[in-house]
């Protein structure tokens, strides 16, 4: 199927590259056309001039950008050029409620459209290890399976239009608890005096390993940290966990008490690195040792 992809930012330029592996990618657009000419350049497909002429190109559209306002943006611009029978699948992080909306708008045209965010990072989509979850009809999703599975080893089909976004929002809170234990226990670990590579290296083998653990600890350990997860981005994705749990009446307690810590981050102009430099707010949990004389 011929596949056009739109969003070359740090997820999608290889996204785009596993499916151009997969010899399914005929064209690119960015929204930075420089982006999107480096690229093409480099696999030998299109760089589209427009998201119009893309989608008249292409029999499907992976989309990938950052927010809510960017993806209606994107849809207005295909808009022209789909067909029917056509099929748009969104791996961007947005609210469900956009994603039911736009399913209803492509659907009146005869399109079909999934919401499929990721998760993985960066080291996911280079490797084409992401986990996918996907939201929309079920018969789209089956046509579109062998386009996602060429970009994660773990697709699964969730449930109506905006279940991928849920599946997604449940992912995103985990990784706000878990960023900040992690955070927490290796401040303590450094506080301790311990050898923090060797910490890492057995406590990964632990029952209280994950793979913020695994893959970001050591960013910790050596007080650097390189965007793989931004903070600003994770900052807007659970603003929008927070309000789709308030429609329900609740409130996330891990959610409000990282969303505080990311304002500090980005305040100190921090915002665009790896959520792992929550680090930096911990460390500051332990009063700082008295000089020796």
């Amino acid at each position: 199927m011929q596949t056009g992809f739109v969003g070359l930012g740090a997820m999608g330029a290889h996204m785009a590259r596993s499916l151009h592996r997969a010899g399914l990618l005929t064209g690119v657009w960015n929204r930075s056309a420089d982006k999107a000419a480096a690229l093409a350049a480099e696999l030998k497909v299109i760089a589209f001039k427009s998201l119009e002429e893309l989608a008249g190109n292409c029999e499907a559209v992976v989309i990938c950008v950052s927010a809510d306002d960017d993806l209606r943006s994107v849809i207005t611009g295909l808009e022209p050029g789909l067909s029917p029978n056509m099929i748009v699948m969104d791996c961007s992080t947005v609210a469900a409620v956009t994603v039911r909306e736009i399913h209803l708008r492509l659907e009146a045209l005869g399109v079909g459209f999934l919401d499929c965010p990721v998760s993985g990072g960066v080291e996911g989509a280079r490797l084409a290890t992401l986990a996918i979850m996907v939201g929309g009809d079920e018969a789209v999703f089956a046509r579109a399976q062998p386009i996602l599975e060429k970009m994660g080893k773990a697709v699964a089909y969730m449930g109506r239009s905006g279940s991928g976004q849920a599946a997604k929002a449940t992912n995103q809170i985990m990784c706000a608890g878990i960023i900040q234990a992690v955070g927490e226990a290796m401040a303590f670990a450094h506080e301790e005096g311990v050898d923090l590579k060797k910490v890492i290296d057995v406590l990964g083998k632990g029952a209280g390993s994950s793979w913020y653990f695994v893959n970001r600890a050591p960013f910790m350990a050596n007080n650097s940290f390189p965007a793989g997860f931004r903070v600003r981005l994770h900052d807007k994705d659970l603003r929008i966990c927070r309000d789709m749990a308030a429609k329900h009446g609740g409130v996330l307690p891990v959610v409000e008490s990282t969303l505080e810590q990311y304002k500090i981050l980005i305040a100190e102009g921090f915002g665009d690195e790896d959520i792992s430099s929550i680090y930096r707010l911990k460390t500051k949990l332990f009063p700082p040792k008295p000089e020796s004389m």
